[in-house]
């Protein structure tokens, strides 16, 4: 089964033609009852996926698939049709027990399939007495359990190293030449990722109003992409910190190598350490968000207020979701493998939390397709190093992140999740921003 799966999993073709089961075998047999079982399930499905069992029989022959799902074990199958559970699709998917070739966000519309699925009940019940015949585990080697072992992470350094600190060679794999660990600001589909992430970072500074000589907090700076633009180009002094030690080590030798010790600070630090006497005009986060914890807005957004200077802006850039951080199958999938305390809210939530914190919004706007964009960018990448990722951590890690950043496109894509950047300030200040958006779109030439 390795050996197939090597294979498989190296390949990144984008059609596949019809494979026919080799042997007849007994209607009996766990290979039969799974094809009946699949092809049940997929009844109706319009989508442009391929899937394989282990024989080699494909039970939905389509000449122009995108993606090959390939199931190596028939107690998946049981699985599926008991639990119809993302999580589970996703443990077997980890433990090598499904492959999936092509395009990987195919396995979410398979599970979208699933939880769609409108079965009378004599059908029901014919696929449970089918699913119950078929083993009821799969020889995986429960690679799976060892990513989701119980933390006791509390929004702190624990957490963010259980995310980031999975190695920076291994990010510079996928990510772009400044290693922008956020969504991309895109022109169009056929920008490239370098170019939109460059664009993300002066489109922050644009919105922001940075002028030189201004003191910039940026919390969560990540590699430090975002402090070195603002310092190089718009001459500001940016205090940068992050709770990841292996973040922190690059971004403190890129600031360096840029000459910018004078202008750019980083430091490990947690935003709620801040000092008393700490104060900014400007103060921005990105991609920081989704570790604060809802029940810390009320600190997180406080800490904000305190630190910024009257007439100063705060720009808060993070992933939203449709319906808040309800324990779905998704977001138990994301606790338990990525952000082990992440939480997402709705965007009026957020408005909402900061308003209460004393803040006034100026400016909010939706980045959504751009984040789908970003992800399959990464995607892509991730594919193309797939060898190399494995020999700097394991093919466990390479599955995860591919399988996270995959579903993370689809849900994206079909607006579950969004991502937003509200600007806001101290409320009744003269406000440092125009009267229309005209400065955020005209073009500029950057300062050296």
């Amino acid at each position: 089964m390795e050996n197939l799966q090597k294979s498989a999993e190296s390949c990144h073709t984008s059609g596949f033609g019809y494979i026919a089961s080799p042997v007849k075998e007994s209607a009996s047999s766990p290979a039969a009852i799974s094809s009946r079982i699949i092809s049940t399930v997929l009844k109706g499905y319009q989508g442009n996926t391929a899937v394989q069992l282990w024989d080699g029989r494909q039970v939905t022959a389509s000449l122009d698939a995108t993606c090959r799902i390939i199931f190596h074990e028939p107690a998946v199958i049981r699985d599926l049709i008991l639990y119809r559970s993302l999580s589970r699709l996703a443990d077997a998917y980890l433990d090598g027990a499904v492959t999936v070739i092509g395009n990987m966000e195919a396995l979410f519309e398979l599970e979208t399939q699933l939880k769609t699925l409108n079965l009378s009940l004599a059908e029901k019940w014919r696929l449970l007495r089918l699913a119950l015949k078929l083993p009821a585990r799969y020889q995986g080697k429960s690679a799976s359990q060892k990513s989701s072992s119980q933390t006791t992470h509390k929004n702190g350094r624990a957490s963010i190293a259980h995310h980031y600190d999975v190695g920076n060679d291994f990010y510079r794999l996928w990510l772009d030449p400044q290693m922008v660990y956020s969504c991309a600001y895109f022109r169009d589909e056929q920008q490239s990722l370098a170019d939109a992430q460059q664009d993300k970072l002066d489109y922050l500074c644009r919105k922001l109003r940075l002028q030189p000589g201004q003191a910039l907090l940026d919390i969560g700076c990540g590699w430090g992409a975002l402090a070195i633009h603002a310092a190089r180009h718009y001459g500001v002094s940016v205090h940068g910190i992050t709770l990841s030690e292996a973040q922190h080590q690059v971004a403190v030798a890129r600031v360096k190598a840029a000459g910018l010790e004078d202008k750019v600070r980083i430091e490990l630090l947690d935003y709620r350490n801040l000092p008393d006497q700490a104060s900014y005009d400007r103060v921005v986060s990105v991609g920081m968000f989704e570790h604060v914890g809802v029940k810390n807005f009320p600190t997180y957004f406080g800490m904000v207020k305190r630190v910024l200077k009257p007439g100063g802006l705060f720009l808060n850039h993070g992933i939203t979701s449709e319906t808040g951080w309800r324990r779905t199958p998704l977001t138990r999938f994301i606790n338990r493998y990525i952000f082990p305390d992440g939480e997402l809210a709705r965007v009026s939530d957020v408005a909402d939390a900061m308003e209460k914190a004393g803040f006034e919004v100026l400016d909010t706007e939706g980045l959504r397709r751009h984040y789908a964009y970003t992800l399959r960018h990464w995607v892509q990448a991730l594919e193309t190093k797939r060898e190399e990722a494995i020999r700097q951590t394991s093919k466990v890690t390479y599955r995860l992140w591919r399988l996270y950043m995959a579903g993370s496109a689809y849900y994206f894509e079909q607006g579950c999740i969004g991502v937003h950047q509200l600007l806001v300030g101290h409320p009744h200040d003269p406000l440092p921003i125009p009267l229309r958006r005209d400065d955020l779109y005209a073009d500029k030439e950057l300062a050296d």
